[in-house]
């Protein structure tokens, strides 16, 4: 009995491929309108943002903040992609493109710095990496280029956040994805 009705329940969630919604793959709505973003305007350093998250070295993957929009409640930030980076040799060797995984490290670290900006951690509090949802990559990440990527809270709490996270080159959408941070 327990067995046959795991199978029945399986079946009722089922949904075949053609029954997929063509809006599961269309881009969403850009959350930056880019003529009211003045992409030349950095309103907080690298440095700055190193002041309130924790990744160094190599891992400090933003650049710079561009946009604070408090009444939308978005960021703006950027990473520029450059060919002597140290992931362009090897990957991809002779077309080089900025790793899926750095892209969405990028947009959590964007939204760690936002949230770090509005809410202080317990003495040796760690924001950590929670998951994400609903990811698409819907474009090439490639030297020499900017990423910018923006990113709008949907809940924030005192021990959790959950973003939304897009990600553009010369203003075409590349990424986007749902971002979820803890307090560990």
């Amino acid at each position: 009995m327990h067995r046959e009705r795991a199978r029945l329940d399986c079946r009722a969630v089922a949904r075949p491929m053609d029954a997929l919604a063509e809006a599961d793959f269309m881009p969403s709505e850009p959350l930056i309108d880019f003529e009211k973003v003045d992409l030349a305007r950095v309103v907080a350093t690298r440095e700055d943002i190193l002041g309130k998250i924790r990744q160094r070295g190599r891992f400090a993957l933003l650049d710079g903040i561009l946009k604070f929009d408090g009444e939308k409640g978005l960021v703006v930030g950027f990473k520029d992609i450059r060919a002597d980076d140290w992931w362009a040799t090897d990957h991809i060797p002779g077309r080089p493109i900025f790793p899926g995984v750095l892209v969405c490290e990028a947009a959590a670290q964007l939204c760690s710095f936002d949230y770090l900006r509005q809410h202080t951690l317990p003495e040796g509090g760690f924001l950590g990496f929670g998951g994400m949802n609903e990811t698409r990559f819907r474009g090439v990440v490639q030297p020499e280029c900017r990423l910018v990527l923006a990113a709008r809270p949907e809940r924030l709490r005192s021990r959790m956040f959950v973003y939304v996270a897009q990600g553009f080159v010369e203003r075409e959408m590349v990424f986007e994805t749902e971002i979820l941070g803890i307090l560990v």
